[in-house]
C-alpha cells in the first residue's frame, strides 16, 4: 500500500509536469525528436499550391483530373529515461536535491513521449542496474516511472555509469532517444559513452549543486564522500584551497564537456537552484532552431 504522502507528491509532480508540457515546452517536443520515416496516409484531389511530384499519376489517369499522395511522419518514437540514483543524488544545498532535480525533469520528458503517442521505459543504476522499467504507453504508466523516481530506495550507494550505459546498449537494439541524468561523477564510462552516442540519439542531463562548484569561506570544513563515506577537512578561509576546489570542478565540466562534444551528444546542464525547466525549455528550442539549419 503506497502512502498518503507518497501519492500527494506524486500527484503534486504530475501536475506540474502537464503544466509544463503545455505551457513551456508546447510543440517543441514533437518537431525536435523526428519519426522514424513516412508513411502513406492517403490519396486526395489535387490543390493549388500542391507539390506537383506527389501527383498519383495512375489515379490521376483513372479519374481524368490529378490527385496527389499524402504522407505523414511515422511518429511512434521509443524514450529511455536513464537515471542515476546513487547516494551523490540525495545532494542539495538549495531548492531541491538532485534526484528531485531528476524526477521533475524524468516527468516532463514521460507526460511529452506519451502526449506523442511515444512510449517511455526507465533504467535505474547505481554502480549496478538496479530496476528496468520497459518501455510503454499511457499516463499511469507515467505515474509509475515518477514514483520510481521519487521513491524508488536502491541497494547500493555507488556510481558506475559504464554499468547503466552497457546495460542499456544491451536491452535497446533499436535506436531510441536516451536522457542520462547524472552528475557525472565517475571515471572509465568514457568508451561505452561513446558506444551509445553513436547507437542512440543521446542527451546528457548534468545535474549539479553550486556547493559542488564553489566553497564559501566559513572556516573549517569536513566534507564527506557520501558514496565512500572518505572524509576531508578543509580550511575554506584559504583563498588557495578555495580556488584550487573550484579549479578542480571546472576541470570536471570541461573534460565532460569535451567527451560530448567528441561523442556527438547534446547536454542539458541543470542545478538545484530551481531554474530547471527553464534549461530544458532552452534545450528543446536551441535543438529546434538547429535541426532547422540543416
Amino acid at each position: 500500500m503506497i502512502p498518503h504522502e507518497v501519492i500527494r507528491q506524486i500527484r503534486r509532480l504530475h501536475l506540474k509536469a502537464r503544466r509544463a508540457v503545455e505551457n513551456l515546452l508546447g510543440g517543441e517536443y514533437h518537431s525536435v525528436f523526428k519519426g522514424t520515416g513516412i508513411a502513406f496516409e492517403e490519396v486526395r484531389e489535387y490543390q493549388p499550391g500542391d507539390d506537383i511530384r506527389s501527383i498519383d499519376w495512375n489515379v490521376t489517369a483513372r479519374m481524368g483530373h490529378p490527385f496527389v499522395k499524402r504522407f505523414i511522419e511515422e511518429r511512434e518514437l521509443t524514450v529511455m529515461l536513464l537515471v542515476d540514483t546513487s547516494a551523490s543524488q540525495q545532494f542539495g544545498t538549495l531548492f531541491q536535491q538532485k534526484r528531485e532535480v531528476a524526477a521533475e525533469l524524468a516527468a516532463v520528458l514521460a507526460f511529452s513521449a506519451v502526449s506523442n503517442n511515444d512510449r517511455v521505459g526507465l533504467v535505474q543504476f547505481t554502480d549496478r542496474v538496479e530496476k528496468f522499467v520497459p518501455p510503454h504507453k499511457g499516463t499511469r504508466h507515467v505515474l509509475r516511472l515518477i514514483r520510481d523516481v521519487l521513491f524508488f530506495q536502491p541497494e547500493r550507494r555507488g556510481t558506475s555509469l559504464r554499468e547503466g550505459l552497457d546495460f542499456l546498449n544491451r536491452v535497446m537494439r533499436r535506436r531510441v532517444i536516451v536522457f542520462l541524468m547524472s552528475d557525472f561523477l565517475d571515471e572509465g564510462f568514457e568508451r561505452v559513452y561513446k558506444r551509445a552516442g553513436r547507437k542512440h540519439d543521446l542527451v546528457a542531463v548534468r545535474i549539479t549543486d553550486p556547493r559542488e562548484e564553489a566553497l564559501p569561506s566559513v572556516g573549517l570544513v569536513q566534507l564527506e564522500d557520501s558514496e565512500t563515506g572518505q572524509r576531508l577537512l578543509l580550511d575554506t578561509r584559504s583563498r588557495a584551497v578555495r580556488e584550487r576546489y573550484a579549479e578542480m570542478a571546472r576541470q570536471r565540466r570541461e573534460a565532460f564537456l569535451q567527451l560530448a562534444r567528441s561523442a556527438g551528444t547534446d547536454v542539458i546542464e541543470v542545478a538545484t537552484d530551481g531554474g530547471h525547466l527553464d534549461a530544458l525549455v532552452r534545450f528543446f528550442r536551441l535543438r529546434e532552431r538547429r535541426s532547422r539549419r540543416r
